[in-house]
């Protein structure tokens, strides 16, 4: 079908163009706007309604298939509780359109023809308004071509809405995300006391409450975990190699050398995560259990904050890296130029004036790694353990926010229990330190840039 409209906007366009010329030709004088613009205007009346009226008719279709399906005779014998009821639909839904071969239920076989045909009637009445759209469109925009038609306003018009539509969206899809996150969290706060949540130290959720008593819903573990994790050890590894990095790539690297190394340094960006992982996992492990080993450490296992600390804070040295480079290159030349006319070298310039100056933007780019570490989640299942352990030793295993979510939520849960919900507590949780992280981030770079331009 999207080839099908592509053809026929591009076959509206043509034809649009071919009648606009022709006109102007007739007329012996310029249009208002260009040829290309009325051809636009065309194409967007001949594919614009049949591809809005495609994208919204499957939701009514499939609510007439099942009207047309509960009003068969077959339907009269369906199960009355709702899901053996579904799931007989399902089965035969699936026969109907060829996703199953075979139907366990004797039943779905004789519900798989009425629900054929309903889906057969209204996909050739859904192809045939969509025609009719398209003959429709085209002859209302091929009439309006004229030489004083205002075909580019129109145009931008539809642009213009087009772009505010997609904006809309993100705050649309951030408002739904923050609604489902605090209702979800409601309940599980109708379940746990959000004492118990926000300060116990024990960590072990279960699915059985016994009222006035701890149940193992106690956070503070995974907030320590992520903490430790993400902003301590990572930080401690990517923002001193970072911020030199940038320095050597502004102040030292020569041209040639720097077109080189910038974009193997960014390459680590585009390493999946999972990658990073195994090497935390397999490679990094081991050496750090040897480490603890040579320190004294009984029983140390491979899995520790330490191994995915490291891995996760080489996994932002390219976004450290980058922020630094644009706020150290941003610092204007004269303050440079002037700290070198006054006798300083190269490297109390860089360590005096620069790093000063570039400050506000490195500690920007520093908070935006922050935010990236603590939201990382197969690093620390593979490298650091499930453990949910309130302990300074990095050697030790320990687990965060983001690695309890995918436990909570994986496998065959029950999603009205607490230890289910509790998933969405931890979630607006991460979102509300990511997003204040993020606001104080952009606010200290946003400060840095007016100060500078």
């Amino acid at each position: 079908m999207f080839l099908v409209i592509a053809s026929l906007g591009m076959a509206a366009w043509i034809l649009g163009r071919d009648r606009a010329r022709t006109m102007f030709a007739r007329a012996n004088r310029r249009g208002h706007s260009l040829p290309s613009q009325h051809a636009s205007y065309l194409a967007l009346w001949t594919v614009a309604p049949a591809a809005l009226f495609l994208f919204i008719w499957p939701f009514f279709s499939d609510r007439l298939v099942m009207h047309a399906l509960l009003s068969h005779p077959a339907a009269k014998n369906l199960p009355t509780t709702a899901m053996d009821r579904d799931a007989l639909i399902s089965e035969a839904m699936g026969l109907a359109d060829g996703t199953l071969e075979a139907a366990f239920n004797p039943m779905a076989q004789q519900l798989a023809k009425p629900i054929g045909d309903a889906i057969h009637t209204y996909t050739i009445l859904g192809l045939g308004i969509a025609a009719a759209l398209v003959v429709a469109g085209f002859i209302f925009g091929y009439f309006r071509i004229k030489p004083d038609f205002r075909a580019r306003h129109k145009v931008e018009q539809v642009v213009v809405s087009s772009l505010v539509v997609a904006s809309l969206m993100a705050l649309v899809v951030t408002f739904g995300i923050v609604v489902s996150l605090l209702f979800e969290t409601g309940r599980f706060f109708e379940l746990v006391p959000v004492q118990e949540f926000l300060f116990g130290t024990h960590w072990s959720p279960t699915e059985t409450l016994v009222p006035g008593e701890p149940n193992g819903f106690g956070a503070v573990p995974l907030f320590w975990g992520t903490i430790f994790v993400g902003a301590i050890i990572a930080m401690a590894v990517a923002t001193p190699i970072g911020v030199m990095c940038a320095i050597y790539l502004t102040q030292y690297a020569a041209p040639r050398l720097r077109s080189w190394l910038k974009p193997l340094l960014e390459i680590l960006a585009g390493i999946p995560t999972v990658v990073y992982g195994y090497f935390a996992a397999l490679t990094l492990g081991p050496l750090v259990r040897d480490l603890a080993v040579a320190v004294g450490m009984d029983s140390p296992t491979s899995e520790s904050a330490l191994a995915a600390g490291i891995v996760m804070g080489v996994m932002i040295i390219p976004l450290i890296s980058s922020m630094s480079d644009d706020s150290i290159a941003a610092v204007p030349s004269a303050m440079r130029d002037g700290a070198l006319a006054l006798g300083s070298t190269k490297a109390e310039t860089i360590l005096k004036v620069l790093v000063p100056a570039a400050l506000p933007g490195i500690v920007g780019g520093v908070l935006l790694a922050v935010s990236r570490a603590i939201g990382e989640t197969m690093i620390v299942v593979m490298a650091a353990g499930m453990a949910a352990n309130l302990t300074a030793n990095p050697f030790a295993s320990v687990t965060t926010v983001t690695a309890q979510i995918v436990q909570l939520l994986t496998g065959d849960q029950e999603f009205e229990s607490a230890k289910t919900l509790s998933a969405f507590a931890l979630g607006l949780v991460l979102f509300v330190i990511t997003l204040l992280l993020n606001v104080i981030a952009v606010t200290i770079v946003k400060r840095y840039r007016e100060a500078y331009e």
